[in-house]
């Protein structure tokens, strides 16, 4: 069988006709391949909103507006049609708003209620009107635009009155003002000279010990380890035994002080009483005397002698000289 040329322009016709229709509404937004589940939401105002836009809950696309229609001749609401492409339940007390980011398109957000009932194809949704972020931005800056014209005004009317105030005097002492800051500036930019500055100098000095520092970092590790070493050892010694010795030893030695310089006992009455020291040194000078007469004349203690004659020389009256033999004394 034959086809004729006229028929198989008419098929192409068809077909591009169909692929044309599928992919406008394809571009729209719409599935002419799936079921449509439809749901109405009326708005007051749209502000950006277009068809194709999203349809999110919680951040997730579950379907596109569909379709925008007025709600009578005065305009008085929007009705808008959005197309659910998920299998997404939707409960009866949800509710839905229009949304906008700063950059990028309007879209509307569907919050889910706790209703156990769920919206079929062709109900309507409860609405509200959300400000989004662009409606906060706005109604904090218009107060802040406002006191900012006002500070301005303010500040125009200030200068104004300090440009009539200031004099040719005042003026001058400004100038000079400005000189003098000019030239601290040229002392600071002196100052931090790379080259003749004293602050580099300062800054490559404090570099240099930094660098000695670093090259004599094992030294320095070691040194604060042996320190540390040190630390520890000393740490671990007992030192309370000792000071408690010697404690008691101190105790004890201030205890014996007091008992010598007491008059109570021998020796503090020894070195407080002048008397009993006149006493012990005459008592001394005269066994030194004894002693010396007994050295010198021992025939009259001892009498052992046949032939001899008894010694009848009188007593030492005081000490002999020291050296001195017997029969130089007895001449």
């Amino acid at each position: 069988m034959r086809i004729s040329n006229e028929t198989k322009v008419g098929v192409l016709t068809l077909v591009a006709l169909v692929l044309l229709f599928i992919g406008f509404n394809f571009l729209k937004g719409k599935d002419v391949f799936q079921r449509q589940f439809l749901v109405h939401a009326v708005f007051n105002e749209l502000g950006t909103l277009e068809k194709s836009n999203e349809v999110k809950i919680n951040g997730l696309a579950i379907g596109s507006v569909y379709a925008k229609k007025e709600l009578d001749k005065d305009v008085s609401a929007i009705v808008v049609t959005i197309n659910l492409t998920r299998d997404i339940n939707i409960p009866k007390n949800s509710v839905a708003y229009i949304s906008s980011n700063l950059v990028g398109s309007s879209f509307i957000v569907i919050e889910r209620g706790d209703s156990k009932e769920m919206m079929q194809s062709g109900d309507t949704i409860s609405t509200r009107v959300e400000s989004g972020l662009l409606g906060d931005v706005k109604a904090q800056l218009n107060p802040t635009i406002a006191k900012v014209q006002d500070v301005l005004d303010e500040l125009q009317t200030t200068l104004s009155s300090i440009n009539a105030t200031l004099g040719p005097a005042t003026r001058a002492d400004l100038q000079a003002s400005m000189a003098n800051l000019n030239k601290s500036m040229a002392g600071i930019a002196s100052m931090v000279d790379k080259e003749t500055g004293s602050l580099p100098r300062t800054l490559n000095n404090v570099e240099l010990i930094t660098q000695n520092l670093k090259n004599n970092n094992e030294k320095i590790s070691a040194t604060l380890s042996n320190a540390a070493a040190a630390t520890e050892k000393l740490s671990k010694l007992n030192l309370q035994p000792t000071i408690d010795s010697l404690s008691i030893t101190l105790s004890q030695v201030r205890t014996s002080l007091q008992k010598v310089l007491s008059t109570d006992g021998s020796l503090g009455a020894l070195v407080s009483d002048k008397q009993l020291y006149n006493k012990l040194n005459d008592a001394v000078l005269s066994a030194e005397i004894l002693l010396d007469d007994l050295r010198t004349h021992p025939k009259r203690y001892v009498n052992l002698s046949v032939f001899g004659k008894k010694d009848k020389t009188g007593p030492l009256t005081a000490p002999a000289k020291k050296g001195q033999t017997p029969a130089d004394s007895t001449r």
